[in-house]
């Protein structure tokens, strides 16, 4: 049964962020790409903070792991996902298509450093290579998206397959974040693979089979996690330090801008509101 969970989540996590984003740049929804980047901030942060984390402590008491320990995993791996993100290796820098005006709106709003491949070996991914656009071959570029996504995806199924070995609750709850945060990242993606591919479906297809490896992760996270049960305490931690590196030092920087009180309200109010969606689901699944 927590395989089919895990396997159920990672493909709502994987695919359906890719449908939930073209639903947002192919349809008149565009205007509410920056509003997700708040919610996905909120849900992310909120997620690490009072599910993966206080989750992490109590099975550490069983699994005799000192708090000290976790604090240790913690920090070390907010380092680790810095140092990836210097490589280039973590960081969805790529340049999405400044050289188009159209794409470049669609661009600001869903640029999304996540790459998230998060942890382990898994995470050495998101090497966007810059998408060359100062004239170089486009085609490579959307290549390198497919490419980028699919190993970054794989590191996703591992971090969800972790939070539903630990708990059913606590896996509905990671894979819902990280479909928040994935989907403004896609809007990107699917700005860059129009322009490589003639035919817009051809673009959301294969788009949508780099979201399906988060399945893939999925399975083999579930092994790897039901294998070393008693390190189960330190692969939730490195998720919520995935998380957490994810919304402060990728999401939040881009909504930090001089904007009118009006337009921070709402900015605000979309934070709160993926903390408050997080807090319910837990309520929810506690019934």
């Amino acid at each position: 049964m927590t395989l089919i969970s895990i396997l159920l989540g990672t493909l709502v996590a994987g695919m359906g962020s890719v449908w939930l984003a073209a639903l947002l740049a192919y349809a008149l929804l565009s205007r509410f790409t920056q509003h997700l980047l708040s919610l996905a901030a909120g849900a992310l942060l909120a997620t690490a903070f009072t599910r993966l984390l206080p989750e992490a402590f109590e099975l550490s008491i069983s699994a005799g792991v000192s708090a000290q320990a976790l604090f240790g995993a913690l920090l070390v791996g907010l380092v680790f996902f810095f140092l990836l993100d210097k490589a280039e290796l973590w960081h969805h820098g790529h340049e999405h298509g400044h050289d188009h005006a159209t794409a470049h709106e669609v661009h600001d709003h869903g640029h999304h450093s996540h790459d998230h491949a998060h942890e382990h070996g898994a995470h050495a991914h998101h090497t966007h290579a810059h998408h060359d656009h100062h004239g170089h071959n486009h085609h490579s570029g959307g290549w390198a998206v497919l490419l980028g996504d699919s190993v970054h995806a794989f590191g996703d199924g591992i971090l969800i397959a972790a939070a539903f070995v630990a708990d059913p609750r606590l896996g509905v709850a990671a894979a819902l974040a990280v479909m928040a945060h994935e989907v403004p990242h896609h809007v990107g993606d699917l700005v860059v693979l129009r322009q490589t591919l003639s035919n817009p479906r051809a673009a959301l297809f294969k788009l949508t089979l780099a979201g399906g490896v988060t399945a893939i992760g999925g399975l083999v996270g579930y092994l790897l996690v039901g294998a070393l049960q008693e390190y189960l305490p330190f692969f939730l931690v490195a998720a919520a330090s995935s998380f957490i590196y994810v919304a402060l030092a990728d999401l939040i920087p881009q909504l930090q801008k001089r904007l009118s009180p009006k337009e921070t309200a709402a900015q605000v109010a979309w934070l709160f509101a993926g903390i408050a969606l997080v807090a319910a689901l837990g309520e929810w699944a506690q019934h």
